[in-house]
């Protein structure tokens, strides 16, 4: 007779190994969300049925899933898994195989170590009523409730480039430009007479990055904007 894992404890184990994993990439840990793990269920039943894994099966995909289950969301990651073995595990059996299993393939991977992620959801589903066949579905997710806005004005005589979080950017004498971000980053301004000239500033919710000119060139103040 095969051994049938207890499948909350089976969750309850992906979660805690996942946060295991996190820590030893010195990444904060992701906390159990029910709205996630209620979308997770909902897709670990449909996939159930299904003969092969998709992200879209039922022609959603995860972040149109977590949507509908009442999330809002600035960042989304998803990791699918199937198990079968004809003699059975326990809970942290499962878990560790389905976790093993994601750490060592490297989209999996990535979608565990989202620097950002803040909370998970984690189902299992039974896939088949004769065997021991299992599926995992765990969500990952940012809150939209994260996300945060910054203006950078230009009062210079000339237009500056600067880049937000590896992108390129340019503000036009006496224009203001409105950054909203989900994820924490990094402003980098072109200053100074050299091209090599440059200030970098960690993006703040609030900030307002005032560019003015100088002798010695550009020059960055950085204030709050009063709410």
């Amino acid at each position: 007779m095969p051994v049938l894992p207890d499948i909350p404890a089976a969750e309850a184990a992906i979660v805690e190994m996942t946060n295991a994993f996190r820590a030893q990439h010195r990444l904060a840990p992701v906390r159990h969300n029910p709205k996630l793990a209620a979308a997770a269920r909902g897709y670990a039943r449909k996939l159930a049925g299904q003969s092969a894994l998709s992200h879209t099966a039922d022609g959603t995909t995860p972040a149109e899933r977590i949507a509908a289950a009442g999330y809002h969301y600035c960042q989304v990651g998803e990791n699918l898994a199937a198990i079968l073995d004809t003699r059975g595990f326990t809970a942290a059996e499962y878990a560790r195989r389905a976790v093993e299993g994601w750490e060592d393939s490297p989209g999996h991977r990535k979608n565990m170590l989202l620097p950002f992620v803040t909370e998970t959801g984690v189902a299992v589903a039974r896939a088949s009523p004769t065997e021991p066949n299992y599926i995992a579905v765990q969500l990952f997710a940012r809150p939209e409730a994260a996300k945060y806005s910054f203006k950078v004005t230009n009062a210079a005589p000339q237009a500056v480039a600067y880049t937000f979080n590896g992108e390129d950017n340019t503000v036009s004498p006496r224009e203001i430009v409105t950054h909203t971000a989900c994820l924490p980053g990094t402003i980098t301004f072109a200053t100074g007479s050299r091209a090599s000239a440059s200030s970098q500033y960690e993006a703040g919710d609030g900030q307002v990055y005032a560019i003015k000119s100088t002798a010695a060139g550009i020059a960055v103040e950085v204030s709050r904007k009063p709410r």
